[in-house]
């Protein structure tokens, strides 16, 4: 079943653009396009797509505020930010209210594809010489936020201790911002694998999600 994409940029030469990049793929439907963050809310219900492709600076409702709005009324459609923006702070406002990927308007062809893909697939997705700095200013941002500090006793021990070594590999891996294709190339194995091992990382840490497995992760790793 081919990805459904909506195309949101207040600038109708950069949706043209994108949509010739895009519309030749097989495993790719462009549904739609909008121009502001108004018209997006309503272009989500009309057209029900996989994946958003979304410029943060937009009239009437910024890229930001239409991702606050998206995200808790369809938490299944994936946000993919397509910005001009590279300021670390615009990365990880997106990202924190749920933006699956990041991407620069200066972003080849085949990097657009892959991050589109990454996203449908319910990965996260961002410049790979900016994930690991991104995902380590959100949780150390967030934890000063919001939770205590957690002391490392035997009764609440670290997540990495839980894992077997290859897991703590792979457990490594995701904190840099890799996708299971990428650790699977990686380590020559096949995403099966990656799969099984991901999964059985998650159960282990008993987290429901990569983010919050990449959270404690980087938590526990800090006070270790």
């Amino acid at each position: 079943m081919a990805i459904r994409i909506l195309v949101v940029d207040d600038h109708s030469v950069v949706r043209q653009g994108i949509i010739t990049l895009l519309e030749d793929e097989e495993d790719i439907l462009i549904v739609g396009e909008a121009s502001d963050g108004d018209e997006v809310l309503e272009s989500v219900k009309t057209y029900s797509p996989d994946v958003v492709l979304l410029d943060l600076t937009m009239p009437r409702m910024s890229g930001l505020d239409a991702i606050k709005a998206l995200v808790p009324a369809y938490p299944f459609v994936k946000i993919l930010v397509f910005s001009m923006h590279n300021n670390p702070d615009y990365i990880i406002s997106a990202v924190k209210n749920g933006a699956a990927g990041y991407l620069l308007k200066d972003t080849g062809r085949e990097e657009i594809l892959k991050a589109v893909r990454s996203v449908a697939a319910g990965e996260l997705y961002y410049p790979p010489n900016a994930s690991s700095i991104i995902i380590r200013n959100l949780v150390l941002q967030k934890q000063e936020e919001e939770e205590p500090e957690i002391k490392l006793t035997a009764g609440n021990p670290s997540v990495w201790n839980k894992m077997t070594p290859r897991e703590q590999q792979i457990l490594q891996c995701l904190t840099e911002g890799m996708s299971s294709k990428d650790i699977a190339e990686h380590f020559a194995i096949s995403s099966n694998t990656v799969a099984n091992q991901r999964a059985s990382i998650m159960r282990k840490a008993n987290v429901k999600n990569t983010a919050e497995l990449i959270g404690m992760a980087l938590r526990d790793r800090q006070r270790v």
